[in-house]
């Protein structure tokens, strides 16, 4: 590797201050950190233990800090603002990128706009909790932008709804996208997906032979021709799940052989688990959701409220039609024309139970979706082109005056 001179200039550091460290959080600041130090920079991660990002970045050689910091704001709320700017103080980075509404607050509430500080909050905070949080969380938002000096939406959507809701911030969008090299199977061209496309419900094909996939379940009980449908999230109000549990007995009345696969931990796991009708998996926490992806027919996912889901954007990689729920950056990722076949309103199971139905019962349509999907997913969605619009982005910073919002800058 050859080595600087004196006089050229080292290469800025950016930190990272995550909170939470697993599901599409982390695996947003992990491609992130990982493009960053093959580009050059030196990218710093400060986030608490456990989970998948600190590992991650680690095994990168991505220095990592422990910050400890809960999910949500509580009584630790001054320690671990205090530890943050401890923390910033220490390694004096150039610039601050807080991932998510607890980082975003505690890294403007230390930072308080002395460094250029880049905030994404990955879906509001206010849309997390019930009205009198909401008051309290939007309160906060519209205060804390004077601390921005971007804030970075993954959707044109999420930045319309904070524009609604009255954040007077500094905007940038950038899109976000995925690892195309890992999600590199179009599993509509294989063998058993073409057959599949000539079959009726359950997988049979015109001639009565069942089409069985190449990729093992390790799931008993399931034929391996039944219809299966897959949601990939972290079990928690959020991602929805109990609208689809309360959408399934309509749809397995549709389609008896139907089975749905939750793939994914979390808080709501005892409850979901306990309300689960016949025909549900639970399958829990996996390192790698390609082998589902290959082996499923249909993904669904019913969030109540996103930036922009990951999940969905993995799957359409792989040739897998979806159905998601109209929230923030949902109509963004779906190819043109989707929306009629893929988009359903949020906390509505009958409609829910309608969009799958369909597919469920058309694998002409579900190949034929699923070939558009892959195809505009990776010509949109290449995570190296997110990576360097935000390089882009973090250059322009450093370049620029140090400037915050039009309020900050009269104060």
């Amino acid at each position: 590797m050859p080595q600087r001179s004196r006089t050229e200039p080292s290469p800025p550091t950016i930190l990272h201050l995550v909170q939470p460290v697993e599901g599409g959080v982390a695996r947003v600041v992990i491609d992130l950190v990982k493009a960053q130090t093959e580009e050059g920079l030196r990218a710093v991660v400060a986030c608490p233990g456990g989970g998948e990002l600190a590992a991650a970045a680690e095994s990168m050689g991505v220095p990592v800090h422990r910050w400890q910091a809960g999910r949500a704001p509580g009584p630790r709320l001054a320690r671990e603002v205090f530890t943050a700017a401890r923390l910033i103080r220490r390694l004096a980075p150039d610039l601050v990128h807080a991932h998510s509404a607890k980082a975003g607050l505690v890294a403007r509430l230390a930072v308080r706009g002395r460094i250029p500080t880049v905030f994404q909050p990955h879906a509001w905070s206010f849309d997390a909790v019930g009205p009198t949080g909401a008051r309290l969380a939007l309160a906060w938002e519209r205060h804390g932008a004077r601390w921005s000096t971007r804030t970075l939406c993954v959707s044109e959507s999420e930045r319309r709804a904070g524009q609604a809701a009255g954040i007077d911030a500094r905007w940038a969008v950038i899109h976000n996208g995925i690892d195309l090299d890992r999600f590199n199977t179009d599993h509509t061209d294989r063998p058993d997906r073409a057959d599949l496309s000539d079959a009726g419900e359950g997988g049979k094909s015109q001639g009565g032979k069942s089409q069985l996939r190449p990729e093992p379940r390790d799931l008993s009980g399931i034929p391996a021709d039944a219809p299966l449908v897959l949601c990939v999230g972290r079990l928690c109000r959020q991602k929805g799940q109990d609208v689809l549990l309360a959408a399934w007995p309509r749809i397995t009345a549709a389609v008896p052989s139907a089975h749905l696969v939750l793939l994914g931990d979390g808080p709501e796991r005892e409850r979901l688990t306990r309300a689960a009708p016949p025909h549900v998996t639970f399958a829990g926490a996996s390192p790698d959701v390609r082998p589902w992806l290959h082996t499923a027919d249909l993904m669904v996912l019913p969030s109540r409220w996103e930036g922009m889901a990951l999940a969905p954007l993995e799957a359409m990689a792989c040739g897998l039609p979806v159905v998601v729920t109209d929230v923030s950056g949902a109509r963004e990722s779906l190819p043109p024309g989707q929306e009629t076949h893929g988009l359903v309103p949020p906390d509505d199971p009958r409609a829910l139970a309608d969009a799958v139905i369909a597919l469920l019962r058309d694998p002409v349509l579900r190949t034929a979706l699923g070939r558009q999907a892959h195809g505009h997913t990776r010509t949109t969605r290449d995570f190296r082109a997110t990576a360097a619009a935000v390089s882009g982005l973090y250059q322009d910073l450093l370049n620029s005056p140090h400037t915050l919002t039009r309020k900050s800058a009269t104060r």
